[in-house]
């Protein structure tokens, strides 16, 4: 399996964030993750900032691959598939 440089953008109380983070668990891809809304408020809007860049509408999961080559809103089950058999 080849290894991507993943970063999820999650909200700790959102359900589809947890479906992303079970997926990417339960086959054992590693990624780094960032629960948007418990970050230090001195924080804060940086990261909305950064979440931006790749997703205007600011909407969870944001799954970052490969530092934006590939940008995955929501948890699609299948494109997330795709980064196990990339």
């Amino acid at each position: 399996m080849p290894e991507h440089n993943l970063l999820l953008f999650a909200l700790s109380t959102c359900i589809h964030c947890k479906h992303a983070k079970e997926f990417l668990n339960t086959h054992s891809i590693k990624y780094d993750l960032i629960h948007v809304d418990l970050v230090k408020d001195s924080e804060q809007e940086a990261v909305m900032e950064e979440v931006m860049k790749y997703n205007p509408s600011l909407s969870f999961p944001t799954l970052v691959v490969d530092h934006g080559k590939k940008v995955i809103v929501g948890f699609k089950q299948a494109e997330y598939m795709e980064l196990t058999n990339a």
